[in-house]
């Protein structure tokens, strides 16, 4: 097939010719990149990834088609998409159509042809930045201007942009053990899928929502989904999650939930360099000293030392409970005083490794009253 010249032009200047793979126009985002050899989709459609351009690492991308079973939300979140060599036919016998078509269909500008790898290093060195994609302006200069106006990723507030408008119930599969109120700040669909498994109705609410209507759905605990932005934006959500600690009820938090909790324990969050991203990270569990591959997809994280317990000022002692061992990152928290525990990184997987799947058995013991770290 034919396809239009486009480019892409990060804020420092740097410029990649390539093709249009898409929809045809122009968009701006975070340039951040993926290392997953698999799940694109699921990638594609995590709110995570809102005001997001993704890269990539794989060089083969749309092999095995798109369907609808595999969306992770109601749409595809990304704001542009960098590949090097999109596949010119679908193969799996649960396609429905091919990813080029669903891309355009969702008006999701991106760009083909380009040398993936060169990006990620220059990413990598210089950290993650603004860009911008376009199939319509010949000129990278007169892009250049377009993409430093751009918003920055660092003091966005984006959970209003991507939560449920109204709340939503997933029921438990089989006999019914307990109700967890889910907050969504960006949820995606396998985190209800594999508390269900577990006997739990999930009650999903609206990131504006109150402690009483968590609390209203007869919830025996709560959790605190992923989702983009800053955390140091998400007030609301610090100051309700400090609620349902002083109300002592069990409190799990995943990724941009994570960082939550972390703030509303009194710790201060940061913007990664350029973020962990893709379905192959190391992290270990300082409770057991397992080292789990996990699935990733956070730019900022918390700010806490390693190693030892912490005071916290309301909420008694705290600790690390994960770390990345690609740059020792803080990867989960746990408290000893109240029934609360945090992972940075996605036990949920879709796509990625199940390593980490245990972590909603240690949510299920918290509730009946047993240690999260058992």
């Amino acid at each position: 097939m034919t396809r239009s010249e486009a480019i892409a032009v990060l804020e420092d200047g740097r410029t990649f010719h390539g093709e249009a793979y898409g929809a045809e126009g122009e968009t701006f985002g975070e340039a951040v990149f993926s290392t997953a050899m698999t799940g694109y989709q699921e990638t594609l459609t995590d709110p995570s990834y809102h005001r997001q351009v993704v890269i990539q690492t794989a060089p083969h991308i749309g092999n095995t088609g798109v369907n609808r079973e595999d969306d992770e939300s109601r749409r595809i979140w990304v704001a542009g998409y960098v590949v090097r060599d999109p596949s010119r036919t679908a193969s799996n016998w649960r396609a429905t159509g091919g990813l080029e078509a669903r891309l355009a269909a969702e008006g999701v500008v991106g760009i083909s042809g380009v040398d993936t790898r060169a990006l990620t290093r220059h990413l990598r060195e210089r950290g993650a930045m603004r860009i911008g994609i376009s199939t319509v302006e010949r000129d990278p200069q007169e892009l250049l201007l377009r993409v430093r106006s751009a918003p920055k990723m660092l003091g966005a507030n984006l959970s209003a942009e991507v939560t449920t408008p109204e709340k939503y119930t997933v029921a438990a599969e089989g006999e019914h053990r307990y109700t967890v109120a889910a907050l969504d700040l960006g949820i995606k669909h396998n985190v209800p899928r594999r508390l269900a498994a577990r006997g739990v109705t999930t009650h999903v609410l609206p990131a504006t929502s109150s402690l009483d209507d968590l609390l209203g759905t007869g919830a025996d605990a709560v959790f605190f989904s992923p989702g983009p932005g800053d955390p140091a934006t998400a007030d609301h959500a610090v100051g309700l999650a400090r609620e349902v600690m002083r109300r002592r009820v069990p409190l799990f938090g995943i990724c941009f939930g994570s960082q939550i909790l972390g703030r509303a324990l009194g710790f201060g969050t940061y913007k990664l360099g350029y973020g962990h991203r893709g379905i192959n990270q190391p992290v270990m569990d300082k409770a057991t000293g397992k080292v789990e591959v996990t699935s990733h997809n956070h730019g900022f994280a918390v700010d806490a030392p390693i190693g030892q317990r912490i005071a916290t000022e309301e909420f008694g002692e705290v600790e690390v409970s994960h770390v990345c061992l690609n740059d020792n990152v803080v990867e989960g928290l746990r408290a000893f005083d109240v029934p609360a525990f945090t992972v940075q990184y996605h036990p949920e997987a879709a796509a990625g490794p199940h390593d980490a799947d245990y972590l909603f058995d240690r949510f299920v013991e918290l509730i009946e009253g047993e240690p999260a770290h058992a």
